[in-house]
């Protein structure tokens, strides 16, 4: 529950700041993401696709799917697949722990809860400090948005609209 808080805490703070014109040059120039680590790596997405973050819950194995694809899971009423992020990414599977979160996020009307090993922070980069991925990792069809330079760290920021792409 306090992730929730957290989160709404985050999107009220957005909401005051989006209400400043004068800083709306600012603004514009800055990408507001949430971070989470799967393995040994710090990745991020747009916090406006995250719909909720959620301890994890029971969730049904569907048969035929890639092994990454866990399965299905009830939240409050609507059922949603849920990838594993490790193994999408070919890293070996861990057990969940007190730490385990499932990341919901939407695209359009496409929506979907990712295990990640931790939850890290609300992030927001400037879109000078997101470089470009780089030309030999962009040319399969690629997760990564760019990385974001923080001051000890780099961060990987995935597209949401690839990691909802069906591929199964």
């Amino acid at each position: 529950m306090s992730n929730n808080k957290t989160l709404k805490d985050v999107f009220d703070k957005q909401k005051q700041t989006n209400e400043r014109p004068s800083r709306q040059e600012e603004i514009e120039d800055i990408l507001q993401v949430i971070g989470f680590i799967v393995g040994n790596e710090e990745f991020a997405v747009p916090i406006l696709n995250v719909i909720e973050i959620v301890k994890p819950i029971e969730y049904t194995r569907v048969p035929g799917t890639p092994n990454y694809v866990l399965g299905v899971f009830n939240l409050r009423g609507n059922v949603f697949p849920l990838i594993n992020l490790r193994l999408k990414f070919g890293i070996p599977s861990a057990k969940q722990d007190k730490d385990t979160r499932y990341l919901v996020v939407r695209h359009n009307d496409q929506i979907a809860g990712f295990v990640i090993d931790k939850l890290t922070e609300a992030i927001r980069i400037k879109k000078s400090d997101i470089d470009p991925v780089p030309e030999t990792l962009a040319e399969q069809d690629n997760l990564m948005y760019g990385v974001g330079k923080r001051e000890d760290r780099l961060v990987t920021i995935l597209k949401i609209e690839t990691l909802l792409k069906r591929d199964f």
